[in-house]
């Protein structure tokens, strides 16, 4: 009678979920990103990140994204284009970095609530990501289609106007696929900093960004606390322009 009560105690521990675990780690993020507005129609966007983690100890990632864009208003654009990432090993002892081909789709609209700019983006990603095993490329990958949804606030607090604004965002990010068992939720970043307008074409902003991201297993999490600086160019190349030129910034991985 003991052993089928201990049996039946083993089983039942082993059918036990596994116990959430959260990962705290401090990174830095820094990128450029820029938009050239070619005709009153089109225009390129491209931008290229860096993530360190352990503060500036390790490598997290390298990403770089390009793009078309196309005003179809004067606040509101589509945007589509290729984007690569080099993913960085987060198991010890392992130095091969991962590949992640990217296809994105994306909607941003910028709109004016009294003196705050409110920045609304919505944007769709195919995703190809390498997966390794001992180091090592297996010859397989994972797809998957994530969705992203960014509201970003800028409030001024300087009297020349543009030249130096506080600024609130959060983004979440959501997976689907075939592929997706536990992490349909994928991360939420949130945002708070200011932005410093250098000149006309240049900008930046720089902050404090909370990451929490659900590994693939599903009960691990990484919750990053991230210095982010991030460094905007928006040129305008039309010599005769018909509206006011549209800021694209607010751009992560």
């Amino acid at each position: 009678m003991l052993a089928v009560l201990l049996a039946v105690a083993w089983v039942v521990a082993a059918q036990q979920p596994p116990v959430k675990q959260v990962r705290q780690q401090a990174q830095v993020w820094t990128s450029l990103n820029s938009t050239l507005h070619i005709t009153n129609r089109w225009g390129l966007m491209a931008d290229f990140h860096i993530r360190r983690t352990h503060g500036l100890a390790d490598p997290s990632f390298y990403f770089a994204r390009l793009g078309a864009t196309w005003w179809l208003q004067e606040k509101f654009t589509l945007a589509a284009g290729y984007a690569h990432m080099w993913l960085a090993p987060s198991t010890v002892g392992w130095s091969r970095f991962a590949n992640e081909h990217r296809l994105y789709q994306q909607a941003l609209m910028n709109s004016q609530i009294g003196k705050t700019s409110l920045l609304m983006r919505f944007r769709n990603e195919q995703r190809w990501q390498q997966i390794m095993a001992n180091d090592a490329f297996t010859g397989r990958w994972k797809f998957t289609n994530r969705v992203r949804y960014l509201m970003s606030f800028s409030v001024p607090v300087s009297k020349q106007p543009g030249k130096l604004a506080v600024v609130l965002a959060d983004e979440v990010l959501i997976n689907f696929g075939r592929q997706v068992v536990y992490n349909t939720f994928d991360q939420n970043r949130i945002f708070l900093g200011f932005r410093h307008r250098l000149s006309k074409d240049w900008s930046y902003d720089a902050g404090y960004m909370h990451v929490f991201q659900q590994k693939p297993v599903g009960w691990q999490y990484d919750a990053n606390h991230t210095l982010r600086l991030f460094f905007y160019y928006n040129h305008d190349f039309r010599q005769h322009k018909h509206h006011p030129r549209q800021t694209l910034d607010s751009r992560e991985e």
